[in-house]
């Protein structure tokens, strides 16, 4: 059964408008994979700035615990300076909780670069999810010596209260 010149020109037109359909429908797919893919690295990027901005929070909650502390320890050798060694307690307590607010969002941003790599690794996306993992554990670290230190002010607090 052979065909006709018509009829092989009406199969190649359609062929042919088969063939602009797919390019079509390519390029649209090709510049939504781009878009997404550029929502992906900006993401990436945000999540570690906000886990090192974390980890600075979380460091700048230690260093507060961390003078509450001497705080009360230099208001504890004098018993007369119970409120003031209290309010330390309290400084030194709630610079804590900075601390680890503060590295549970670095953990959140961390885990989101994480994430984002995971999706489609590339080497840009992977060093902003290290530096965002880096950031978290510093910030737990801060976190941990924070608590430490708001312990410590508690201590000395309740060795006053005693003495009193």
């Amino acid at each position: 059964m052979s065909l006709s010149l018509e009829e092989v020109y009406k199969k190649v037109e359609a062929l042919q408008f088969d063939l602009d359909d797919l390019r079509n429908n390519y390029k649209g797919l090709s510049q939504n994979y781009v878009q997404a893919l550029s929502s992906l690295k900006e993401l990436t990027l945000q999540s570690s700035e906000a886990a090192k901005r974390s980890a600075k929070s979380a460091e700048q909650s230690r260093i507060a615990a961390s003078n509450a502390m001497k705080a009360a320890k230099d208001a504890s050798e004098n018993p007369m300076f119970l409120v003031v060694v209290e309010s330390a307690v309290k400084a030194s307590v709630s610079a804590a909780v900075a601390a680890i607010e503060a590295a549970a969002a670095a953990a959140a941003a961390a885990a989101a670069a994480a994430l984002a790599v995971s999706q489609h690794a590339e080497e840009s996306l992977l060093r902003a999810s290290t530096e965002a993992a880096t950031a978290s554990r510093t910030a737990a670290d801060s976190a941990a010596e924070a608590v430490k230190l708001s312990n410590q002010a508690r201590e000395i607090g309740d060795t006053i209260r005693k003495g009193a």
